[in-house]
């Protein structure tokens, strides 16, 4: 072998060491980032559930535009959530809808954020309407709660105040702090 020869497989030799060490931290960076993104177990479009306490009785009733869920951290995602919740007496008085929603599976607590809207399904219903930014919902208990502004228009009168504290069994709705309001008479 002479020297040409043999500087040119040192030379092929040392290109392909580096390109291989390269590709190799390539192949680091391309795994430690795909690590971060957590796929979700199973997806669904133009969701309709319903879910039934131990008696049997309807409990809620969810649609979604987009639902993902994730079993790792049995968290389930919403776009356009809108639940219809059915408290102690089995008939449902509001419906409530938000831009996104997430299900905590194991505390069955949901979380409703952007424009949350909770209507009264009853016209004659003394509130009719409170709308936040944000916004948990307990199903085992019934109870929703916010530290977030609460706009209420209801018969009448309108009130705005930071905070809520709601027991759906019991029909009790409490805004916490500042609370202001307008009284409308016919």
């Amino acid at each position: 072998m002479n020297r040409i020869t043999l500087a040119i497989v040192l030379f092929f030799s040392i290109a392909l060491g580096l390109y291989w060490q390269v590709q190799m931290k390539k192949s680091e960076q391309q795994s430690s980032a795909d690590s971060g993104i957590v796929q979700p177990d199973f997806v669904a479009d133009n969701l309709k559930s319903v879910s039934y306490n131990e008696k049997g009785d309807v409990e809620s009733r969810v649609s979604a535009e987009h639902m993902e869920h994730f079993e790792a951290n049995n968290l389930t995602r919403f776009t356009q959530p809108v639940y219809l919740l059915y408290p102690d007496d089995g008939t449902a008085h509001w419906r409530i809808s938000a831009v996104e929603g997430a299900l905590d599976k194991e505390d069955n607590i949901v979380t409703l954020q952007n424009n949350v809207i909770i209507d009264a399904i009853t016209p004659n219903e003394p509130l009719q309407q409170l709308r936040t930014s944000y916004l948990q919902l307990d199903l085992n208990t019934m109870i929703m709660r916010s530290d977030r502004v609460i706009q209420v228009d209801g018969m009448n009168f309108k009130v705005e105040g930071t905070g809520l504290y709601a027991d759906l069994n019991a029909q009790t709705v409490e805004l916490l702090n500042q609370v202001t309001g307008i009284y409308e008479p016919n």
